[in-house]
């Protein structure tokens, strides 16, 4: 996906780091925005779609790369 609004680099951090920076991100964008997630934490695999499922975001593509560990989301802010 290459339409973003803006992009959160949680690489590095672990739980619940990336999901405390997400919700800033989220709060501080407008309605229809996209965030692009960078994360390294695997955790967010579960933890991003949990996010989005609770306060009713779109969860609009996820793209895991086990060989490299990094894993990108793009969350819609609803």
């Amino acid at each position: 996906m290459k339409n973003f609004d803006a992009v959160l680099d949680s690489s590095g951090l672990y739980c619940p780091e990336p999901i405390m920076l997400l919700h800033n991100v989220i709060r501080d964008i407008g309605t229809g925005h996209v965030v692009k997630v960078i994360a390294t934490d695997p955790s967010t695999k579960r933890d991003i779609p949990k996010f989005c499922g609770f306060l009713g975001h779109e969860l609009l593509s996820t793209d895991y790369n086990d060989n490299d560990g990094v894993f990108v989301y793009y969350v819609q802010k609803k």
